[in-house]
């Protein structure tokens, strides 16, 4: 583990098991000890206990009595995730909408570009990245940060859902050319367009996730 001195150990080991979790090394049931996490990152216990503190109040883990049991985000989760987003991304892009300045319009449209680049090469963590980086730019750029602070832990929670999701060439270049009607809207300082575009969007994404969970199914069935 790459140990970064400006923040500190905990919150590093935090954000690593966090992603581990949500991105699915550790699968839902999995255990895990402050003795093999120790091991695999290399570190004392001290941090590696604040961790998995820390990620039991996100209800990420629970305590077992053999360990800590992960949980994971399950397709229900994702579905009540999915379903606040829709009531509140839309909020935040009609405020960005009212107060982005110039500087981060520009900001905002280099991420666009950059994940329309990486579409065409069906790079799915990179689309990943870009497509997380435009919805926290937009919660940040909205002027609230209850926006922020509300939006960035769901948007994280169900990564794994969101990278299955971008895999799907024809999704990837759907949520590229969504991603950039939002921006125009945003640019426009159109405040009802750009609400209008990030609702549709978010809802657009939810659905291609059910899809792919009805196939799933039938395929297991």
């Amino acid at each position: 583990m790459i140990i970064h001195k400006s923040v500190s150990l905990a919150d590093q080991v935090f954000e690593r098991l966090e992603s581990d979790i949500l991105t699915g090394k550790y699968q839902r049931g999995e255990i895990l000890t402050e003795l093999k996490l120790c091991q695999e990152l290399g570190v004392s216990r001290t941090p590696v206990r604040e961790a998995l503190r820390r990620l039991e109040q996100e209800h990420i883990i629970e305590e077992c009595g053999k360990g800590m049991l992960v949980l994971s985000i399950t397709p229900e989760d994702a579905e009540n995730i999915y379903n606040i987003r829709k009531r509140i991304e839309g909020l935040a892009a009609s405020a960005c909408a009212r107060c982005i300045t110039d500087a981060q319009l520009q900001e905002l449209q280099e991420i666009v570009e950059l994940q329309e680049f990486y579409a065409k090469k069906r790079d799915a963590e990179k689309i990943k990245a870009m497509d997380s980086e435009f919805h926290q730019k937009i919660y940040k750029y909205s002027g609230s940060t209850v926006f922020y602070d509300t939006l960035v832990p769901l948007h994280k929670k169900i990564q794994k859902f969101r990278k299955t999701s971008l895999m799907d060439k024809s999704r990837a270049k759907s949520s590229t050319a969504e991603h950039r009607r939002v921006f125009e809207a945003i640019a426009a300082h159109d405040p009802a367009a750009a609400e209008k575009a990030m609702v549709e969007h978010v809802c657009k994404a939810q659905k291609h996730l059910e899809e792919m969970e009805a196939i799933q199914q039938t395929e297991a069935d």
